[in-house]
């Protein structure tokens, strides 16, 4: 009986001095932030955002849960370079899959714990049919590869073998094929600490017992900012642009039209001025663009100089405000960036303008749209005329028909002919004098 009581105070006395041991331990403050998506552009700002927190916090880790099949190279390359620079120690968790880009931000923490039947590898560069690239882009994946795992202190060949196959590794990598491990094969060739199943586990791991967990979670308006600034969005918004301003082109008066293209501007911008990216300057490049292709089709006959630098402007503001240039130094800026930018502008550019013609043939030949453009046949029957008579007319005088902003009609003596304005903007009934002829055109200007 005094042997158990004996053994039940130490017992006590054990537990008390632990339980006093910790209490005197300050906790561990684990920040943790989650990646479940396509690597892009807003998953790049929410690693930002979170870093910035967990500083601002005072963390002590950044533990990363991590479940991604890959997307863009530069937005990864941006959180590797983060983390690799990161003062606090980052911990990564894959939960499922650290594919392509996935796998390059995995390495570049200083932990990697995986929960079994989790995978990492398979980085090879596709493109967006997931056709393999060129090896100029294979070997800076395995440049970036290699120098990720050599900074963490893992294999650089079994980094280099996750994007080429041709890379040799007896016993781990001799089948010909893009390396990817498991989580057993990845902790037996150190690229990973743990094999557990949840956070808890981690931390357990890692050695640590006594910890608070910090969980950072997007505002609406992060979601938001973060949907309106992935490429799917961005490249809807410019269609949204260039066909709002298309569609005003083909109709008289300020319409529906235009308010679509302004709000597709400011959609566009916006999110993209908060986030540091869109400068003043490059928002009033885009809009001097718009004023000189404006002033090319309302002022100036035929499309020359002016139109073509106003879409050249216009194309340059909308892609300099994807890239983070500061000011004109594009020195930290990465060529790969400015081509994927530039990529989806011309894009989303020719695809907007090119839909926006092929909507206007379909929709304005219909009756609802048949008020919107003048695409009604010209019969003689009605008055109209060929370009043959049309050089008779030079000196006649009339009044505008329709509205010219350059293009629209004028009627001369009962008959109706295709014109255009000399300079400037002539309103429907405003007397016109011709001033010349064009192929099948007259030119007039206003009495």
């Amino acid at each position: 009986m005094k042997a158990k009581a004996t053994l039940l105070f130490v017992l006590v006395l054990l537990f008390s001095a632990t339980a006093f041991a910790q209490s005197g331990v300050e906790k561990k403050r684990v920040f943790t932030f989650t990646i479940a998506d396509e690597i892009a552009p807003p998953t790049w700002r929410l690693t930002k955002k979170a870093f910035a927190e967990a500083k601002e916090a005072k963390a002590d880790i950044i533990l990363l849960q991590l479940n991604t099949y890959g997307g863009m190279l530069d937005a990864a390359d941006s959180i590797r370079t983060k983390i690799l620079n990161s003062p606090i120690p980052v911990y990564v968790f894959i939960n499922n899959n650290a594919a392509s880009a996935g796998a390059l931000i995995a390495i570049a923490c200083d932990s990697i714990y995986m929960r079994q039947g989790a995978n990492i590898g398979a980085a090879s560069v596709v493109n967006g049919e997931g056709q393999i690239m060129p090896d100029k882009y294979q070997s800076y994946m395995r440049s970036i590869m290699r120098s990720t795992a050599e900074k963490n202190g893992r294999n650089p060949l079994i980094a280099e073998a996750m994007v080429d196959p041709r890379t040799y590794i007896e016993g781990i990598n001799d089948s010909g094929k893009v390396l990817t491990f498991t989580a057993s094969e990845a902790l037996k060739n150190n690229y990973c600490e743990g094999i557990t199943e949840n956070l808890e586990g981690v931390l357990q791991h890692a050695g640590i017992t006594n910890y608070e967990v910090i969980e950072y979670k997007p505002t609406t308006l992060d979601k938001l900012i973060n949907f309106l600034i992935s490429p799917a969005v961005s490249g809807i918004l410019i269609l949204m642009i260039i066909g709002g301003l298309y569609f005003e082109l083909q109709q008289p008066g300020i319409g529906l039209p235009l308010v679509i293209a302004v709000t597709g501007a400011v959609l566009y911008f916006a999110p993209l001025y908060l986030e540091g990216l869109a400068a003043n300057w490059e928002i009033v490049v885009f809009i001097v663009g718009v004023i000189l292709l404006m002033v090319e089709l309302f002022a100036i006959p035929g499309f020359g100089v002016l139109g073509i630098s106003g879409i050249a402007l216009m194309v340059c503001g909308l892609t300099l405000s994807l890239i983070g240039n500061v000011g004109f130094d594009f020195s930290h800026v990465d060529g790969d960036t400015v081509v994927a930018s530039l990529t989806l502008v011309t894009i989303s550019t020719f695809v907007g303008l090119g839909g926006s013609i092929w909507a206007a043939y379909k929709l304005f030949n219909t009756r609802m749209f048949s008020r919107v453009a003048l695409l009604s046949e010209q019969r003689s029957s009605k008055g109209y005329v060929s370009s043959t008579q049309y050089n008779s007319l030079i000196g006649a005088e009339g009044i505008a028909y329709t509205d010219l902003r350059p293009a629209g009609k004028i009627e001369i003596a009962g008959t109706v002919y295709d014109a255009t304005a000399l300079t400037g903007y002539i309103t429907k009934g405003k007397a016109v004098v011709v001033v010349q002829q064009t192929i099948a055109q007259l030119t007039v200007k206003e009495i």
